[in-house]
């Protein structure tokens, strides 16, 4: 990732904010996914967690691989994950294009805000794709193009269409844009 488009690890407040509930409510993305008794979860860019701890407390047989590029936030995440899900939310030391997990591992794989830091679009895609077992469901959620009130630089906000297309190039199906966010494209794809 490009060191302007990456998070700044200083500013973990944001990753946390309460205000970010009512624009990136993980229980809305979560009924929107609508999955079938998931066991594995793999989510790319975790940072502090907002996303895989409210989703691996949706069963007891959930596990999350909460991968993420930066030292900062998986040593945050470390120290930071609730008692009970110590043993169901691992996290992961990745690469900018690798993921080091077994091909078909996850029923779902999910980014949410890191698609417009990503320096190499297609190869995540990719890696998702191969990280999905047959029938598994890929979900990316970035922010929108147009003025939001918070938010990254519009010049490197990516469309929905954009989000689809590489989905596509990946060999995902079944492409689907879900508008429940106000400020985020939600974009689903099918590994067949």
């Amino acid at each position: 990732m490009k060191e302007s488009r990456k998070f700044d690890p200083r500013s973990l407040d944001v990753l946390n904010s309460p205000e970010r509930l009512g624009r990136e409510n993980p229980d809305i993305i979560w009924q929107e996914l609508d999955l079938k008794e998931p066991r594995v979860l793999v989510d790319i860019g975790a940072g502090t967690g907002f996303f895989a701890v409210p989703f691996a407390r949706k069963s007891p047989k959930i596990t999350v691989y909460a991968c993420d590029l930066q030292d900062e936030m998986l040593h945050w995440l470390r120290e930071h994950l609730p008692e009970d899900l110590r043993m169901r939310i691992i996290p992961v030391k990745m690469e900018e294009r690798r993921v080091p997990l077994p091909d078909g591992i996850a029923d779902l794989v999910y980014m949410i805000n890191l698609h417009h830091e990503l320096e190499d679009r297609d190869a995540i895609m990719k890696e998702c794709f191969r990280l999905l077992r047959p029938g598994g469901t890929v979900m990316i959620a970035d922010w929108k193009k147009g003025e939001t009130p918070v938010g990254p630089p519009q010049e490197i906000r990516v469309s929905g269409e954009e989000i689809a297309g590489g989905l596509r190039r990946a060999g995902f199906r079944d492409i689907t844009d879900h508008p429940v966010l106000p400020y985020h494209n939600f974009v689903t794809g099918k590994k067949p």
